[in-house]
């Protein structure tokens, strides 16, 4: 939903934090399927999903970190609504694609010591460990060993970085994704470039 950005707004401009609280408790009840989930992608009048988009797996651990950022009062209800989704769904949930996990392991590092992030950062860095190849980056997904993204990586990278694990393979990825050239789109994708800046340099992400 784009609310933690504007929460880093908010911390130097008052007007950001309350635009974020206005647009939370807007969009918050069309989003949301009490007790299921959170839906990824919504009609811009909000009148039901995007043909083909359903529940979104990081979604409602996405909701409830941004939502507490920006402001755990103003915005009460609608974080204990994220946080029954989160105590549901944590459990059971395995991430196994690269992006995800290191968006995952980026989320646990806000709120560290409750149980949903220790155990999500657990499995995250055991399926890394799984995922890293000896060239220097981390594979699509386990079952996909030679497949490779650039901007995902660096997103692993982000994530691993914010909960200092791993830092010998960042070093090698972040070496690795400077020469190398996929020969598609993504070569010249504004989310490589800003991905690896990200990467590089995470500063107040981490």
């Amino acid at each position: 939903m784009g609310t933690k950005r504007i929460a880093v707004l908010g911390r130097r401009f008052p007007r950001y934090r309350q635009m974020g609280i206005d647009i939370v408790h807007q969009v918050h009840d069309a989003f949301l399927v009490p007790g299921r989930g959170v839906i990824w992608k919504m009609t811009e009048d909000l009148s039901g999903p995007y043909p083909g988009y359903g529940l979104g797996a990081l979604d409602a651990f996405d909701g409830y970190v941004s939502y507490r950022m920006l402001d755990e009062v103003a915005l009460s209800r609608e974080i204990a609504d994220m946080r029954i989704l989160v105590d549901r769904t944590s459990p059971d949930l395995v991430i196994t694609q690269d992006l995800g996990l290191g968006m995952m392991l980026w989320m646990t590092h806000f709120f560290r010591e409750e149980p949903w992030a220790q155990l999500q950062k657990r499995r995250c860095l055991m399926t890394l460990d799984r995922m890293w190849r000896e060239e220097s980056y981390f594979c699509r997904e386990p079952a996909l060993p030679r497949t490779k993204f650039a901007f995902t990586n660096y997103g692993v990278s982000v994530g691993l970085q914010s909960v200092n694990k791993m830092p010998e393979r960042v070093e090698r990825l972040n070496s690795y994704f400077e020469s190398y050239r996929s020969g598609d789109e993504y070569d010249q994708a504004a989310i490589t470039h800003v991905m690896a800046c990200s990467s590089h340099f995470p500063g107040r992400l981490i």
